[in-house]
C-alpha cells in the first residue's frame, strides 16, 4: 500500500497492483468501514483500488495514523457488509448499440442479452453525485470510452466504457457508450436521508422490458 498526502488533512492510499481487481476492491469495502471507526478519521471514501481518508490532524499524529492504517489494511479481508441488491428494469435502446456491435462483431441482441445476463457490483461512486461505477461486464462488451465525449447523456442512460457499466444518474456530459434506459428511482436525492440509492459493494442486476 503506497500513501500519499492529499492536502493538509487527507491520505491518498493506493491498493492499486496495475489494472483494477476485484479482490483488492473487496478488501478496501471492508477496510473503508474499519477505518471510519478510527478516532481520528472523519470521511473514509473508495476509490478505484483506493481509498481517500479524511483525517483531523489534531486528533491523531499523521505518522501515527499512517502506522495504523497500515496495520489495519494488513490484517483486513473481504469480508465487507452484506450487500443490498439492485433490480434495474432497463430498454436496450442506446444509440450506440449499432456501434458497439461493429466492433465487437456482435449482434445488436447478443449485446443487450450478454449485458443483461451479468450480476455486477459498485465498486465505487464518483465523477458526480450517486454515479456508481458497476463491475462484472463480461469481457465481450469491454470498450475503451469515447473518442469525444457527448456533452449532454440524458439522465438514467445505462452506458459501457472502459471495463465498467454505469447507470447516469442525472444529466451530464459523458464519454461512455449508450446501450439502454433505465426505469428506475432517481440515484441521487439531496433531500433524502440516504441521497445516493447505490452504495458501495451492492450488488445490481439489470431486467429487459
Amino acid at each position: 500500500m503506497r500513501i500519499s498526502n492529499a492536502g493538509s488533512c487527507a491520505l491518498l492510499l493506493d491498493m492499486s497492483n496495475g489494472p483494477f481487481e476485484d479482490e483488492i476492491q473487496s478488501r478496501i469495502w471492508a477496510y473503508a468501514k474499519r477505518v471510519s471507526d478510527l478516532s481520528s478519521v472523519t470521511m473514509a471514501l473508495p476509490g478505484a483500488n483506493n481509498l481517500l481518508v479524511v483525517h483531523d490532524p489534531d486528533l491523531e499524529d499523521p505518522d501515527a495514523l499512517c502506522l495504523t492504517l497500515r496495520q489495519e489494511w494488513e490484517s483486513v479481508d473481504g469480508d465487507a457488509p452484506a450487500p443490498r441488491e439492485h433490480i434495474i428494469p432497463v430498454t436496450y435502446d442506446g444509440e450506440d448499440l449499432d456501434f458497439i456491435a461493429s466492433k465487437t462483431r456482435m449482434s445488436v441482441e447478443n449485446i443487450a442479452a450478454r449485458h443483461q445476463s451479468g450480476t455486477y457490483r459498485v465498486a465505487m461512486l464518483g465523477y458526480s453525485p450517486g454515479f456508481g461505477y458497476l463491475t462484472g461486464l463480461h469481457s465481450s462488451l469491454n470498450l475503451m470510452r469515447r473518442d469525444t465525449p457527448r456533452l449532454n447523456v440524458a439522465r438514467h442512460s445505462v452506458c459501457i466504457g472502459g471495463g465498467f457499466t454505469c447507470i447516469i444518474p442525472s444529466t451530464a456530459p459523458s464519454g461512455w457508450h449508450i446501450i439502454g434506459t433505465a426505469h428506475c428511482a432517481p440515484f441521487f436525492d439531496p433531500n433524502a436521508p440516504s441521497p445516493c440509492l447505490l452504495k458501495a459493494g451492492d450488488i445490481v442486476r439489470f431486467e429487459r422490458v
